[in-house]
C-alpha cells in the first residue's frame, strides 16, 4: 500500500476525521507516520471497517505507546490489555454516566483509546468527541485569567 492512498477527510470543525486506505494489520512506518500526524492535527482519528485480530489490534496500540490497562470492565478472554465494552439494547445511560474523558483520573492519563465497534445498532448508540484545546482556546481572555492557577483532582473512586 503506498501512502498516496492515504485519505483524510476531516469531519468536524472542532475534531475528528476519517481516515481511508488504511489496513492497521499491515501498516508501514511512513503510513503509521501518516495517522500519527491526523491524530495530532484531529484529536480523533476513524478507521472504518478494520477486520484486525486482538493480536493484530494490540500491535497497533503498542505502536502509539504503552497500554493502559482498563481495570473496570472485563478483560477478552487471552488478551487482558484488551477491555470489552459492552452496552446491551436495553441500556439507557451511557458508559461513564455522563461527559467524560477516558482515565483522566490516572496519575500519568493514557494519550488515547482504540475502539473497534463490533456490533452497532442501525442508528443511535453514538459516541461524541469534544476537543477541550478548542474549547479552551474559545474562552474569552478573561475566562482564561479566572481559571489560570486552578486544578481539578480526578478519582477513581466510585
Amino acid at each position: 500500500m503506498r501512502n498516496d492512498s492515504i485519505r483524510i477527510i476531516r469531519l468536524t470543525g472542532g475534531c475528528g476525521a476519517e481516515i481511508t486506505g488504511v489496513d492497521i494489520a499491515r501498516l508501514d512506518d511512513a503510513q503509521f507516520a501518516v495517522l500519527r500526524r491526523a491524530f495530532i492535527e484531529h484529536g480523533v482519528i476513524f478507521l472504518r471497517d478494520q477486520k484486525s485480530t486482538p493480536d493484530e489490534h494490540l500491535a497497533f496500540a503498542r505502536r502509539w505507546g504503552d497500554i493502559d490497562i482498563n481495570r473496570f470492565f472485563t478483560p477478552v478472554p487471552g488478551h487482558p490489555e484488551i477491555a470489552e465494552v459492552r452496552k446491551e439494547k436495553e441500556q439507557r445511560t451511557n458508559i461513564g454516566g455522563g461527559w467524560h474523558t477516558d482515565h483522566s483520573y490516572d496519575a500519568i492519563p493514557a494519550m488515547g483509546s482504540i475502539l473497534l465497534a463490533r456490533d452497532v445498532p442501525e442508528e443511535g448508540g453514538d459516541t461524541l468527541f469534544a476537543s477541550m484545546y478548542a474549547a479552551y482556546d474559545a474562552l474569552s481572555d478573561g475566562m482564561k485569567r479566572t481559571l489560570e492557577g486552578m486544578r481539578a483532582i480526578h478519582s477513581a473512586e466510585h
